[in-house]
């Protein structure tokens, strides 16, 4: 599959890949790697308006999402520029208003919280109506239940759900999160990725270990 191909599926519209869509936008803070895709029910290529939310730009923040995630309708990136100053009186955003009350305290000077970037891993599924709030982190292989708030970083290869979204358990045991961290599939050319698919869909970390070791790819 070509990974720069807008909509990856033969006579389906309602799926495409991030990466092409982003690299015909102009937008320069949100970074998708290959095969990474997004599913909606109405227009997926309004991803950039419509489901990554606040992104002036201001912040300096930036959005990552990783390679072969599945993002479903309705997820939310929540980007961090619509944030308000917390550290005076009052919270209200004055300088947006312009005019005088925006010369007596620039916006440029509001002494707004520092939020770090957003990164997505590689091979998450993020599910119907997810919303992902500033600055936290999804590590790689991680599965967020349907309408969850993650609030906080999960970790890799944990399923986490609700609001705030909780890990409910792990996928694989620590041993096993760590040969896949190591063996890092995703990055695996074409060729050993297409040999590797009946593995990765429904074989065992061992099966997966096994085939890069007779490969070469440990």
């Amino acid at each position: 599959m070509n990974p720069n191909t807008l909509y990856p599926i033969e006579n389906v519209d309602n799926t495409v890949l991030l990466k092409p869509l982003i690299a015909q936008s102009g937008v320069t803070n949100v970074f998708v790697g290959d095969y990474s895709y997004y599913s909606d029910f109405e227009d997926p290529t309004r991803f950039l308006d419509n489901n990554v939310l606040y992104n002036f730009g201001f912040s300096g923040a930036s959005l990552h999402i990783g390679k072969f995630c599945a993002i479903a309708h309705g997820v939310k990136f929540i980007m961090p520029d619509a944030n308000h100053a917390t550290a005076g009186i009052s919270t209200f955003p004055f300088a947006v208003f312009g005019g005088k009350w925006a010369e007596a305290k620039p916006i440029t000077d509001y002494p707004f919280k520092k939020i770090k970037d957003t990164v997505i891993g590689h091979d998450v599924w993020l599910g119907f109506e997810v919303t992902v709030m500033p600055g936290v982190s999804i590590g790689n292989g991680a599965i967020i239940g349907s309408k969850s708030v993650v609030s906080r970083d999960i970790p890799p290869y944990a399923i986490a759900v609700g609001n705030p979204a909780r890990v409910f358990r792990a996928r694989f045991s620590e041993e096993e999160q760590a040969t896949l961290e190591a063996l890092a599939w995703w990055d695996w050319s074409e060729n050993h990725l297409v040999a590797a698919i009946p593995l990765l869909v429904s074989g065992r970390v061992s099966n997966l270990l096994a085939y890069a070791d007779r490969n070469g790819l440990v």
